[in-house]
């Protein structure tokens, strides 16, 4: 992308008053920040941070004039933003390894991530896949049991396709007869996908490559002769990372093939925000596809009858009502998992020889707790439920007929239940944030569930303990939050805490276990998840209450949960530090720019700070349905309202602040954290650090080498420990 801006210009240094200017304005929507605590930092030297230079941008919205100085750092690719982006990272990272606790925590990560780690084994053509982890390896290799008696076997090593492990496995889909795995790379973090194909019994790869997919999986037909996939077109020289996604195609792979020759199986050129992901059904006859549009859970669904020899893809439901999952089929009837006339969702059956909404059945009915999955084995609906943010699991015949719960291990989260319609076993697995993820095999036959295997991990996971809160939000709504620390807690309002949340997409926070905790707790830490409005923990409406013109109740539930940890002596200002990622970081620069007196410290990570510009990058076009876009006159205030980016104040003291991004960054575009930051420099009175770590050679978050992950853990909590005062 051509720069517009001289490097000389960058290293300008500006008088005070154009600094000042690169700060926002007076946003008469915004929350007004009302002091109710007196936080009392712990003293720092201030930091000289570079010059960031401030170009003369400004933008007309419904009649209202936006100043965007920091427009340059959009163009991520330039001369003028690598030598920012390596002119701040020497200015963090000099922070960092100023602060002796940081080599402890790295070393601690390092000794407690190191033992084995298992997936949960599935199964396809007799054959039993399972990724494993040695302990320290960047990424799982994926194995293969041949047969129920023989030995495992490495089919793939990530770790092999780079020296540092920036390159990832993707995703993979095995062929119904277990010979042929399709598997996919990532690198450095990219959505980008390329998809090959391994023959299972050699181990070699065939001749295949597809390039330029993007949010798809690849699923095999029934004669394992090709798959389905989607992609999108090449982007043009330079928007590789930065360019708008727009017009996804559905296409087949014929395995041994050039993807020259793929056959372009559904389109819509006149939709251009459709994408399209393909399933076939289990009896292999359907090719299902949902259209999505967007990040809303609503979809349209199209089919294919495979047995027919034509073009022809019918349209089941094209009214974009509602979200309908497809779960599985008898015959000619679909199974699909919707909220449509149910916010909490259920199962209803379709025949498509009569589609009419008049001849749908219910087959499952919606419940008092949110349905957070399903599937179809033995012949039967198994399907999860979230009871204040723990799941239930219960059994269903296909007719509806409720058949038994099945007992869990304790309160947490599941995952797994896969596997085909026949089969009479399964696996699923166990975890809570104290408890490291069990695996279980289930017999349908004898209704039992045995440990198949449980990590070793050396910790005293004995001396904590977690507990459920609830608090009251702005409004009076009561809203859920889970709490981590050691059963000997003083409640005298001096723990360090890390509240934690994220608040939209209807994405749930359930309880799950993170190695990377486990540092913080030693250290007397308390760790605190808000189940915000906005996620799904109690379905759609819970979902609604937090989106578009609602997005302030978000907001609101999190500065009460801030309020609540303070107000029941958990922790103080000066202690408390807020930490979110993605939707996450706009969550955290948002509750700093309305109530910056009520933290410590806060950590935004790959966060969508600006929130005028966000559509016009890569997929973020897809996030209107939750947010809506500022090009809406009635959205456009709003959004304006709460912007991390536009909302920071001059001479505004704000608590110790590092920004996190990544240079390859290709779903939020680190622009957003860099333009936030440069901002957040000028803007922050003080001496509290305003700082940016940028990742080079990673993307969103997926697929990081483990190298790396426990260097940004080490990373976070000695920022923490530094600016929270521990020990002090």
């Amino acid at each position: 992308m051509k720069s517009f801006l001289g490097l000389s210009l960058v290293l300008t240094i500006l008088v005070s008053a154009l600094l000042l200017a690169g700060c926002g304005d007076n946003v008469e929507n915004a929350a007004t920040p009302t002091p109710r605590y007196t936080r009392e930092p712990v003293p720092m030297e201030k930091l000289t941070y570079p010059a960031t230079a401030t170009v003369d941008q400004s933008d007309d919205y419904h009649g209202t004039t936006i100043d965007d100085p920091y427009r340059w750092l959009e163009d991520v690719d330039s001369d003028e933003t690598h030598a920012w982006v390596e002119a701040q990272n020497k200015v963090t990272f000099g922070f960092l390894e100023g602060i002796p606790q940081r080599a402890a925590y790295a070393e601690r990560l390092t000794e407690i991530w190191d033992y084995a780690k298992y997936s949960a084994p599935f199964r396809e053509g007799g054959r039993t896949f399972f990724y494993k982890n040695d302990g320290l390896q960047n990424q799982y290799v994926l194995f293969v049991q041949d047969s129920p008696e023989g030995e495992p076997r490495i089919l793939l090593d990530p770790n092999k396709l780079s020296a540092d492990g920036t390159v990832s496995l993707g995703g993979i889909s095995i062929s119904r007869d277990g010979k042929y795995l399709a598997w996919s790379t990532s690198t450095s973090g990219s959505d980008w996908r390329d998809w090959y194909v391994r023959d299972i019994t050699t181990g070699k790869d065939l001749k295949d490559k597809i390039e330029w997919s993007k949010f798809s999986g690849a699923a095999w037909d029934y004669d394992s002769r090709g798959f389905y996939y989607s992609r999108y077109e090449a982007p043009v020289e330079g928007e590789t990372f930065e360019g708008a996604n727009y017009n996804q195609k559905l296409y087949y792979h014929r395995v041994n093939t050039p993807q020259s020759d793929d056959t372009l199986v559904y389109e819509r050129p006149d939709e251009k925000e459709w994408g399209f992901g393909g399933t076939v059904s289990e009896d292999g006859r359907y090719l299902v596809i949902s259209v999505w549009q967007g990040t809303s859970h609503n979809s349209r669904i199209l089919y294919k009858d495979l047995r027919d020899k034509s073009l022809v893809i019918r349209e089941l439901l094209m009214e974009n009502d509602a979200d309908y999952t497809f779960v599985g089929n008898d015959g000619p009837v679909f199974f699909f998992k919707t909220d449509n006339n149910a916010p909490r969702k259920r199962i209803i059956g379709i025949d498509v020889a009569h589609p009419q909404p008049a001849h749908w059945k219910e087959i499952v009915p919606q419940s008092a707790d949110p349905m957070d999955g399903a599937s179809i084995v033995d012949n039967r609906f198994v399907i999860k439920y979230m009871h204040d943010v723990k799941h239930v699991v219960k059994m269903y015949g296909l007719d509806g007929t409720f058949e038994k719960d099945i007992a869990l291990p304790g309160l947490g989260t599941v995952g797994g239940f896969g596997g085909h319609q026949d089969d009479t076993e399964t696996y699923f697995t166990f975890t809570s944030y104290l408890n490291p993820a069990e695996i279980y095999h289930y017999d349908f036959r004898t209704g039992k569930a045995e440990l198949f295997r449980k990590p070793a991990i050396e910790f005293d996971f004995d001396a904590y303990t977690t507990e459920q809160v609830f608090f009251t939000s702005k409004d009076g709504t009561q809203v859920p939050m889970f709490l981590v620390h050691k059963k000997d807690l003083e409640l005298d309002g001096n723990n360090p805490t890390i509240l934690y949340g994220y608040g939209g997409f209807n994405i749930s926070l359930k309880p799950g276990f993170s190695i990377t905790l486990l540092p913080w707790l030693e250290q007397g830490g308390v760790y605190a998840v808000a189940n915000l409005r906005g996620g799904g923990e109690y379905g759609e409406e819970w979902h609604q209450d937090g989106m578009l013109k609602n997005k302030q109740n978000v907001f609101d539930d999190f500065i009460a949960a801030a309020e609540h940890l303070i107000g029941q002596s958990y922790t103080n200002p000066n202690k408390l530090a807020v930490y979110g990622g993605s939707n996450g970081g706009t969550l955290v620069g948002a509750v700093v720019n309305q109530r910056p007196e009520l933290f410590g410290a806060a950590i935004p990570a790959v966060g969508v700070m600006d929130m005028l510009r966000f559509q016009h990058f890569t997929i973020g076009w897809a996030w209107t349905s939750d947010y809506g876009s500022s090009e809406d006159a009635d959205m456009f205030p709003i959004l304006r309202a709460y912007s991390p980016y536009h909302n920071l104040k001059a001479g505004a003291h704000y608590p110790a602040i590092m920004v996190t991004t990544a240079d390859h960054d290709d779903r939020v575009v680190p622009g957003h954290s860099f333009k936030y930051a440069a901002r957040l420099q000028t803007c922050q009175a003080g001496d509290l650090p305003a700082l940016i770590r940028i990742q080079t050679k990673s993307g969103h978050g997926a697929g990081k080498p483990t190298a790396m992950v426990i260097q940004e853990a080490a990373d976070r909590y000695a920022f923490l420990h530094k600016v929270l005062g521990l020990g002090q």
